[in-house]
């Protein structure tokens, strides 16, 4: 980063935080609905105002569009933006907490409950939460967003759900289905049902035009189906194959022969109104067998899937492998799939209540344990994939597969610890080890590794390897105690086992001794760790850890040069295998060592490629620690305006992980001295003004500019 030249620029404006995208397709506009929404979640002082507002209303009737309609229009109230959370995929509600603060990008690296973090971490923001689809956790909605609201002020909450939180001061919005106009009426074009029939039709069919004869049957169409926006759209998707005639009397023909009865396969029956139910049952009757069998096996997926995921899982000789991407095509047609183009390609996604259809029939079908059980393979063998191959080349495209499956992981973890047989979530947990540690998810590993150990007791190289990978997630959380009895027992587990085991256990003790700051201890367990042949493919993080644990603490004695031969040691591997995320751990240590050798621009680079791989990993502890060696640097050489926009940069990071300079009591002194250096340099006030810019910047944006500053907005 280069010094800067005379006063710094304002930085422009940031745009509004938040997660919200613009809608893929144009959709009917519900003004009445949304206005009342921004009336109520108006500002507090205000008379009438509300901090809950819950949506409810039958299954299809369109109340998560109706939410991000209104979160859309109320974005620019909320200094601190607007956060959709969307609860579908999520099927407990121990996890809630966890996946807000996700959402959030709040990735607290402390050992306290996520719930209490939350509550700190809003106390002092305005923001909107959207908590969309909560009726399947109706009742940890109600508790999380009571403790939310109660800490924090400045927090709204808009909720959808079937069943109200009952929380106090809840207003509830019922969304009724779309009006339906009379058939003689001059502005029926407009009516909000039929403006989206024909929305959707000229979706299915291009060049869709309504004449005259047309409108009546378009409007007998929408009062056919209630004005229930799902249906209508699965209806304007029949249009490619029927006129919108004949496609209103086969309708009426559906209605004719369900009545009250029910078509879904199994005992019990969703909430549904019953123009909905007709519509997803006669799509469901015009569907192919071949589709609508892998509708129903398509429904264990939680949130999205790929066609390979598709493939694996549903693939039989009922349903051979070859014909599966067609059909995927087929069902994505009539609307029955949503088609997801992602920068890792194309994946696909069930709306709640086609897929609670598919669960349904599946069930009728009896099997739907055998399907979840193929599911739980399918992602336990994806799990084991990764953990060979994250030390190496791939590990950047590793992290974006597994982020986008963390759904499904998700499901297939809770399925294995459902399990009475087997050591499939202890498998499982630890295979993700890189997951948890990798990708930045400590503290659902923690609570997944935790349970399935306190689901398997019996003694196993399962558990023990399960013991081994809470190490690296504890040392990153801090939880010394933890750390020891964990180690303690790995210990004198792998005692009964092999090689492998005793070499999980000297490394989970050598990770004690670190969080205890025992230097020669930590030296001598690395010398021993380092004795075999480690260099040998494949690599594992056995001795990459052990190398930037001895590195680092030979920095802390003062044994810089020392310290350079092991990181060479460390480069030399890791750009053997194309392994990055240790390699940058070796150039944030190498940074330290640099700085302290008087070899600045060389501590700069290392620094720098250290935060490169550490944000794109998201690593929040590591991007942290780069920034910071960033700022160290510049203070040596006299940037001091860029170093205390440096410090404020990751003093913004670390309100996000909870632990500043990680808890570690060397980087901690590091950090208050670089501070009250460069305060005493500039000068309170300009120190303040600096400090506050960079505090101020959108934390992909600083590093964008630290990263490449000539392809980023000024500071």
């Amino acid at each position: 980063m280069a010094a800067a030249k005379g006063r710094r620029e304002e930085p422009r404006a940031e745009r509004t935080p938040g997660n919200l995208t613009a809608p893929r397709t144009a959709t009917v506009d519900r003004r009445t609905e949304v206005a009342e929404i921004e009336r109520l979640l108006q500002e507090p002082s205000r008379e009438g105002a509300a901090r809950l507002v819950t949506l409810t209303g039958v299954g299809g009737v369109g109340k998560t569009r109706v939410a991000l309609n209104a979160a859309a229009a109320l974005q620019p109230r909320f200094r601190d933006g607007v956060w959709l959370v969307e609860l579908s995929p999520l099927r407990r509600g121990a996890l809630l907490a966890h996946v807000i603060a996700e959402t959030l990008l709040l990735a607290d690296q402390s050992t306290r409950p996520m719930i209490d973090v939350l509550a700190e971490y809003l106390a002092e923001r305005e923001l909107l939460l959207v908590l969309d689809t909560c009726e399947h956790l109706a009742d940890d909605c109600a508790l999380v967003t009571e403790i939310l609201l109660r800490a924090a002020p400045g927090l709204r909450v808009l909720a959808t759900s079937r069943r109200v939180l009952d929380v106090v001061g809840e207003r509830v919005i019922t969304i009724e289905p779309l009006p339906v106009p009379d058939a003689d009426d001059a502005r029926a074009d407009t009516a909000d049902a039929v403006a989206l029939l024909t929305l959707r039709a000229r979706e299915a069919v291009p060049g869709f035009t309504v004449a005259d004869a047309d409108r009546a049957e378009l409007v007998r169409l929408c009062r056919r189906l209630d004005g229930l926006p799902l249906a209508i759209e699965l209806a304007a998707a029949r249009l490619r194959d029927l006129p919108v005639r004949e496609l209103t009397a086969r309708l009426d023909d559906r209605f004719a022969v369900l009545g009250d009865t029910d078509d879904i396969a199994g005992d019990a029956e969703p909430p549904w109104h019953q123009a909905l139910r007709t519509a997803i049952g006669w799509s469901h009757q015009l569907c192919t067998p071949a589709e609508r069998l892998l509708w129903a096996r398509l429904s264990v997926f939680a949130g999205g899937f790929d066609a390979e995921a598709a493939v694996r899982v549903c693939a039989d000789d009922h349903l051979p492998a070859r014909r599966i991407p067609a059909v995927l095509a087929t069902l994505g047609e009539k609307s029955i799939l949503i088609w997801q183009p992602t920068g890792g390609g194309e994946r696909y996604r069930m709306l709640d209540t086609i897929r609670e259809y598919g669960v349904h029939w599946l069930r009728g079908l009896g099997e739907d344990d055998t399907l979840r059980r193929r599911h739980r393979d399918h992602y336990l063998a994806l799990a084991r994939r990764g953990d060979a191959e994250w030390i190496g080349p791939e590990q950047f495209a590793w992290y974006d597969r597994m982020t986008a499956e963390h759904d499904n992981l998700r499901a297939a973890l809770e399925y294995s610890l459902a399990e009475s047989e087997g050591h499939s979530a202890l498998e499982m947990a630890a295979a993700l080890w890189f997951f948890w540690y990798g990708c930045g998810f400590f503290k659902e590993g923690r609570l997944y590794l935790d349970q399935a150990l306190a689901a398997d007791t019996a003694p196993s190289p399962a558990r023990v390897r399960a013991l081994y990978v809470s190490g690296p997630v504890l040392l990153c959380l801090g939880d010394l105690p933890a750390l020891e009895e964990r180690a303690a027992e790995c210990t004198a587990l792998a005692a009964r086992f092999g090689a492998a085991e005793r070499a999980c256990a000297a490394a989970t003790e050598l990770r004690v001794r670190v969080l205890r700051g025992d230097t020669e201890q930590v030296l001598s367990r690395v010398e021993a760790q380092l004795a075999t042949d480690w260099r040998a493919e494949p690599l594992t993080l056995v001795p990459l850890a052990a190398l930037v644990f001895g590195a680092h603490t030979l920095v802390a004695a003062g044994r810089f040069e020392e310290a350079v031969a092991r990181l060479d040691e460390l480069s030399a591997a890791c750009d053997r295998s194309g392994e990055r995320g240790m390699r940058a751990w070796g150039d944030f240590v190498r940074s330290q060592a640099e700085l302290a050798l008087g070899r600045f621009e060389e501590a700069r680079e290392h620094a720098r490629a250290a935060l490169l791989v550490k944000h794109r990993l998201r690593d929040g502890v590591g991007t942290g620690m780069a920034l910071e060696a960033l700022a160290r640097a510049d203070a040596a050489t006299g940037r001091h305006q860029d170093a205390a926009w440096l410090l404020g940069l990751a003093a913004r990071l670390w309100g996000t992980l909870g632990r500043p300079q990680a808890g570690i009591p060397q980087m901690v002194a590091a950090h208050h001295a670089c501070a009250c250096r460069t305060r005493e340099a500039l000068g309170e006030d300009a120190y303040r003004r600096a400090f506050g810019l960079g505090h101020a910047t959108n934390l992909n944006t600083g590093i964008a500019q630290v990263l490449d500053p000539a392809s980023a907005p000024p500071r």
